[in-house]
Protein backbone atom coordinates (compact mmCIF):
# COMPACT_ATOMS: atom_id res chain seq x y z
CA UNK A 1 0.00 0.00 0.00
CA UNK A 2 1.15 3.49 -0.76
CA UNK A 3 -0.01 6.37 1.30
CA UNK A 4 0.29 10.24 0.83
CA UNK A 5 -0.22 12.91 4.19
CA UNK A 6 -2.81 14.97 3.62
CA UNK A 7 -4.64 17.72 5.56
CA UNK A 8 -6.95 15.16 8.65
CA UNK A 9 -10.84 15.11 7.84
CA UNK A 10 -10.21 13.46 4.31
CA UNK A 11 -13.23 12.65 2.57
CA UNK A 12 -14.00 12.28 -1.67
CA UNK A 13 -11.82 11.54 -3.85
CA UNK A 14 -11.95 11.76 -7.44
CA UNK A 15 -9.47 11.87 -11.04
CA UNK A 16 -8.77 13.33 -13.30
CA UNK A 17 -8.13 11.58 -17.08
CA UNK A 18 -4.65 13.18 -16.51
CA UNK A 19 -3.66 11.46 -13.20
CA UNK A 20 -4.25 14.42 -11.21
CA UNK A 21 -5.89 13.56 -8.01
CA UNK A 22 -8.61 15.60 -6.14
CA UNK A 23 -9.59 15.32 -2.52
CA UNK A 24 -12.09 17.11 -0.07
CA UNK A 25 -11.02 17.59 3.51
CA UNK A 26 -14.52 18.06 5.73
CA UNK A 27 -12.95 18.81 8.59
CA UNK A 28 -10.52 21.38 7.95
CA UNK A 29 -13.19 23.12 4.72
CA UNK A 30 -10.63 22.51 2.22
CA UNK A 31 -10.42 20.99 -1.46
CA UNK A 32 -7.30 19.61 -2.42
CA UNK A 33 -5.23 19.16 -5.59
CA UNK A 34 -2.46 16.55 -6.47
CA UNK A 35 -0.27 16.81 -9.98
CA UNK A 36 2.52 16.03 -11.63
CA UNK A 37 4.51 17.57 -8.98
CA UNK A 38 3.10 15.18 -6.51
CA UNK A 39 2.53 17.61 -3.07
CA UNK A 40 -0.92 18.52 -1.94
CA UNK A 41 -2.02 22.08 -3.22
CA UNK A 42 -5.43 23.68 -1.26
CA UNK A 43 -7.66 25.68 -2.05
CA UNK A 44 -9.47 27.03 0.93
CA UNK A 45 -13.54 27.26 1.16
CA UNK A 46 -15.52 29.37 3.70
CA UNK A 47 -15.39 28.06 7.32
CA UNK A 48 -18.16 25.50 7.80
CA UNK A 49 -18.95 24.74 4.32
CA UNK A 50 -18.09 20.84 5.19
CA UNK A 51 -16.87 19.76 1.82
CA UNK A 52 -17.87 16.40 1.34
CA UNK A 53 -18.16 14.05 -2.15
CA UNK A 54 -16.00 15.30 -5.33
CA UNK A 55 -16.85 14.30 -8.94
CA UNK A 56 -14.60 15.40 -11.77
CA UNK A 57 -15.59 16.59 -15.15
CA UNK A 58 -14.27 15.53 -18.81
CA UNK A 59 -12.60 19.14 -18.76
CA UNK A 60 -10.52 18.12 -15.38
CA UNK A 61 -12.50 20.09 -13.26
CA UNK A 62 -13.44 19.30 -9.78
CA UNK A 63 -17.23 20.04 -8.63
CA UNK A 64 -18.28 18.98 -5.40
CA UNK A 65 -20.81 19.41 -2.59
CA UNK A 66 -20.84 21.61 0.53
CA UNK A 67 -23.08 20.01 2.78
CA UNK A 68 -23.19 22.18 5.55
CA UNK A 69 -22.97 25.52 3.46
CA UNK A 70 -25.57 24.47 0.79
CA UNK A 71 -23.72 25.12 -2.14
CA UNK A 72 -22.06 23.38 -5.01
CA UNK A 73 -18.61 24.52 -5.78
CA UNK A 74 -16.14 23.68 -8.39
CA UNK A 75 -12.54 24.24 -8.72
CA UNK A 76 -11.08 24.41 -12.37
CA UNK A 77 -7.55 23.86 -13.83
CA UNK A 78 -6.35 26.85 -13.68
CA UNK A 79 -7.39 26.75 -9.76
CA UNK A 80 -10.22 29.09 -9.85
CA UNK A 81 -13.34 28.39 -7.36
CA UNK A 82 -16.92 29.13 -8.28
CA UNK A 83 -19.89 28.75 -6.10
CA UNK A 84 -23.72 27.90 -6.87
CA UNK A 85 -26.14 28.55 -3.87
CA UNK A 86 -28.93 26.48 -3.25
CA UNK A 87 -31.89 26.69 -0.87
CA UNK A 88 -31.34 26.94 2.68
CA UNK A 89 -31.14 23.61 4.17
CA UNK A 90 -30.79 21.76 1.25
CA UNK A 91 -27.53 19.53 2.56
CA UNK A 92 -26.20 19.20 -0.77
CA UNK A 93 -24.28 15.52 -0.31
CA UNK A 94 -24.01 13.30 -3.38
CA UNK A 95 -22.24 14.27 -6.91
CA UNK A 96 -21.74 13.28 -10.00
CA UNK A 97 -20.90 14.50 -13.55
CA UNK A 98 -23.16 12.85 -16.62
CA UNK A 99 -22.33 12.49 -20.40
CA UNK A 100 -23.20 15.76 -21.30
CA UNK A 101 -21.15 17.43 -18.77
CA UNK A 102 -24.56 18.11 -16.52
CA UNK A 103 -23.55 18.18 -12.95
CA UNK A 104 -26.01 16.18 -10.51
CA UNK A 105 -26.26 16.06 -6.99
CA UNK A 106 -28.86 15.36 -4.24
CA UNK A 107 -30.04 17.06 -1.29
CA UNK A 108 -30.18 15.01 1.41
CA UNK A 109 -32.38 17.48 3.24
CA UNK A 110 -34.59 18.67 0.45
CA UNK A 111 -35.97 15.78 -0.96
CA UNK A 112 -34.40 17.09 -4.15
CA UNK A 113 -32.34 15.94 -7.03
CA UNK A 114 -30.91 19.15 -8.59
CA UNK A 115 -28.72 19.50 -11.57
CA UNK A 116 -26.29 22.14 -13.00
CA UNK A 117 -26.35 21.90 -16.93
CA UNK A 118 -23.52 22.85 -18.74
CA UNK A 119 -25.28 26.35 -19.23
CA UNK A 120 -25.31 26.76 -15.14
CA UNK A 121 -29.01 26.48 -15.29
CA UNK A 122 -30.18 24.53 -11.82
CA UNK A 123 -33.12 22.53 -12.59
CA UNK A 124 -34.73 20.52 -9.03
CA UNK A 125 -36.30 17.27 -9.56
CA UNK A 126 -38.80 16.21 -6.75
CA UNK A 127 -38.47 12.56 -5.43
CA UNK A 128 -41.72 10.94 -4.40
CA UNK A 129 -40.63 10.09 -0.99
CA UNK A 130 -39.99 12.64 1.88
CA UNK A 131 -37.40 12.39 4.29
CA UNK A 132 -35.13 9.55 2.69
CA UNK A 133 -31.94 11.04 3.35
CA UNK A 134 -30.81 10.89 -0.53
CA UNK A 135 -26.74 10.40 -0.18
CA UNK A 136 -25.10 9.28 -2.91
CA UNK A 137 -25.81 9.39 -7.00
CA UNK A 138 -24.07 7.93 -9.64
CA UNK A 139 -24.28 8.80 -13.55
CA UNK A 140 -24.74 5.93 -15.69
CA UNK A 141 -23.51 5.50 -19.25
CA UNK A 142 -27.13 5.83 -20.89
CA UNK A 143 -27.35 8.83 -19.19
CA UNK A 144 -29.50 7.57 -16.02
CA UNK A 145 -28.93 8.63 -12.58
CA UNK A 146 -29.04 6.37 -9.56
CA UNK A 147 -29.10 7.52 -6.17
CA UNK A 148 -29.49 6.41 -2.63
CA UNK A 149 -32.10 6.95 -0.22
CA UNK A 150 -30.39 6.11 3.26
CA UNK A 151 -33.13 6.79 5.56
CA UNK A 152 -35.93 4.92 3.14
CA UNK A 153 -33.90 1.82 2.47
CA UNK A 154 -34.34 2.31 -1.05
CA UNK A 155 -32.99 3.41 -4.73
CA UNK A 156 -33.89 5.65 -6.49
CA UNK A 157 -33.01 6.20 -10.31
CA UNK A 158 -33.93 9.76 -12.24
CA UNK A 159 -34.64 8.61 -16.46
CA UNK A 160 -33.45 10.79 -19.25
CA UNK A 161 -36.98 12.70 -19.29
CA UNK A 162 -36.16 13.81 -15.59
CA UNK A 163 -39.10 11.30 -14.23
CA UNK A 164 -37.50 9.85 -10.70
CA UNK A 165 -38.28 6.29 -9.53
CA UNK A 166 -37.77 5.12 -6.23
CA UNK A 167 -37.07 1.44 -5.67
CA UNK A 168 -37.34 -0.04 -2.49
CA UNK A 169 -35.10 -2.42 -1.04
CA UNK A 170 -36.44 -6.01 0.25
CA UNK A 171 -33.24 -5.98 2.90
CA UNK A 172 -33.55 -6.45 6.57
CA UNK A 173 -32.44 -3.20 8.02
CA UNK A 174 -31.13 -1.49 5.22
CA UNK A 175 -29.51 2.14 5.02
CA UNK A 176 -27.62 2.57 1.61
CA UNK A 177 -25.23 5.61 1.51
CA UNK A 178 -22.70 4.56 -1.75
CA UNK A 179 -23.77 4.20 -4.96
CA UNK A 180 -21.79 3.04 -8.58
CA UNK A 181 -22.55 2.01 -11.86
CA UNK A 182 -20.52 -1.14 -13.58
CA UNK A 183 -21.13 -3.46 -15.62
CA UNK A 184 -24.68 -4.09 -16.33
CA UNK A 185 -25.23 -3.47 -12.91
CA UNK A 186 -25.70 -0.98 -9.94
CA UNK A 187 -23.79 -1.71 -6.69
CA UNK A 188 -24.67 0.38 -3.69
CA UNK A 189 -23.13 0.11 -0.09
CA UNK A 190 -25.35 -0.82 2.84
CA UNK A 191 -24.30 0.71 5.84
CA UNK A 192 -26.02 -0.48 8.83
CA UNK A 193 -26.71 -3.84 6.78
CA UNK A 194 -22.69 -4.60 6.48
CA UNK A 195 -23.95 -5.84 3.05
CA UNK A 196 -22.68 -4.38 -0.70
CA UNK A 197 -26.01 -4.79 -3.03
CA UNK A 198 -25.90 -5.10 -6.67
CA UNK A 199 -28.87 -4.56 -8.72
CA UNK A 200 -28.56 -6.75 -12.47
CA UNK A 201 -30.47 -4.99 -15.32
CA UNK A 202 -33.50 -7.19 -14.76
CA UNK A 203 -34.17 -5.39 -11.51
CA UNK A 204 -32.86 -8.69 -9.38
CA UNK A 205 -30.98 -7.49 -6.13
CA UNK A 206 -27.60 -9.61 -4.49
CA UNK A 207 -26.83 -8.61 -1.31
CA UNK A 208 -23.30 -9.59 -0.68
CA UNK A 209 -22.41 -10.19 3.65
CA UNK A 210 -19.24 -8.77 4.92
CA UNK A 211 -18.06 -8.95 8.70
CA UNK A 212 -19.99 -7.45 11.56
CA UNK A 213 -19.70 -3.92 11.99
CA UNK A 214 -17.59 -3.63 8.76
CA UNK A 215 -20.29 -0.39 8.15
CA UNK A 216 -19.55 -0.10 3.98
CA UNK A 217 -19.44 3.61 3.00
CA UNK A 218 -18.58 4.34 -0.33
CA UNK A 219 -17.77 2.57 -3.62
CA UNK A 220 -16.58 2.07 -7.33
CA UNK A 221 -16.99 -0.29 -10.43
CA UNK A 222 -14.23 -1.65 -12.01
CA UNK A 223 -13.92 -2.41 -15.39
CA UNK A 224 -14.15 -6.44 -14.59
CA UNK A 225 -18.07 -6.32 -13.52
CA UNK A 226 -16.94 -5.78 -10.01
CA UNK A 227 -17.04 -3.43 -6.98
CA UNK A 228 -14.59 -1.95 -4.69
CA UNK A 229 -15.50 -0.24 -1.37
CA UNK A 230 -14.69 1.06 1.88
CA UNK A 231 -15.27 -0.71 5.15
CA UNK A 232 -15.78 2.55 7.59
CA UNK A 233 -16.24 0.01 11.00
CA UNK A 234 -13.86 -2.63 9.72
CA UNK A 235 -11.16 -0.68 8.58
CA UNK A 236 -10.52 -1.78 5.54
CA UNK A 237 -10.50 -1.85 1.51
CA UNK A 238 -12.57 -4.44 0.02
CA UNK A 239 -13.66 -5.86 -3.23
CA UNK A 240 -16.64 -8.14 -4.52
CA UNK A 241 -16.15 -9.42 -7.89
CA UNK A 242 -18.80 -10.31 -10.58
CA UNK A 243 -18.84 -13.74 -9.28
CA UNK A 244 -19.63 -12.66 -5.58
CA UNK A 245 -16.07 -13.61 -4.12
CA UNK A 246 -15.20 -10.68 -1.51
CA UNK A 247 -11.72 -9.81 -0.26
CA UNK A 248 -10.14 -7.31 1.96
CA UNK A 249 -7.03 -5.57 2.62
CA UNK A 250 -6.85 -4.32 6.04
CA UNK A 251 -5.48 -0.48 6.40
CA UNK A 252 -1.77 -0.29 8.31
CA UNK A 253 -3.48 2.15 11.11
CA UNK A 254 -6.60 1.46 13.05
CA UNK A 255 -9.31 3.62 12.98
CA UNK A 256 -8.21 4.92 9.80
CA UNK A 257 -12.12 5.89 9.11
CA UNK A 258 -11.85 5.42 5.08
CA UNK A 259 -14.78 7.56 3.05
CA UNK A 260 -14.31 7.76 -0.70
CA UNK A 261 -13.03 5.60 -2.78
CA UNK A 262 -11.96 5.94 -7.04
CA UNK A 263 -9.73 3.75 -9.34
CA UNK A 264 -7.22 6.25 -10.74
CA UNK A 265 -6.08 6.40 -14.74
CA UNK A 266 -3.44 3.74 -14.15
CA UNK A 267 -5.88 0.91 -12.31
CA UNK A 268 -4.49 1.96 -8.68
CA UNK A 269 -7.38 2.16 -6.20
CA UNK A 270 -7.37 4.90 -4.24
CA UNK A 271 -9.27 5.93 -0.91
CA UNK A 272 -9.98 9.41 1.64
CA UNK A 273 -8.79 8.07 4.97
CA UNK A 274 -10.51 10.52 7.54
CA UNK A 275 -6.82 10.35 10.05
CA UNK A 276 -5.30 12.85 6.69
CA UNK A 277 -4.08 10.40 4.21
CA UNK A 278 -4.64 9.25 1.13
CA UNK A 279 -4.07 5.25 0.60
CA UNK A 280 -3.74 3.28 -2.89
CA UNK A 281 -4.18 -0.40 -3.36
CA UNK A 282 -2.30 -1.74 -6.58
CA UNK A 283 -4.76 -4.07 -8.51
Amino acid sequence: MRTIAVAKGAYGIGFGADGTTWFTVAECDRVGRIGAEGEPVYTELAAGAQPTVLAVAPDGAAWFTEYKADRIGRIGVDGELSEVRLASGAGPYGIAVDRSGAVWFTESAGDHIGRIGPDGELTRFAIPHTGGFPSAIAAAPGGDLWFTLNAAASVGRVDTDGAVTVIPLALQGAAPVGIAVGVGSVWFADIMGDRIGRIDEDGTVTAFALGEGAKPHAVVADDAGGCWFTEWGGNRIGHVTAEGKITGHDLPVENSEPHGIAIAPDGAVWSALEIGELISIER
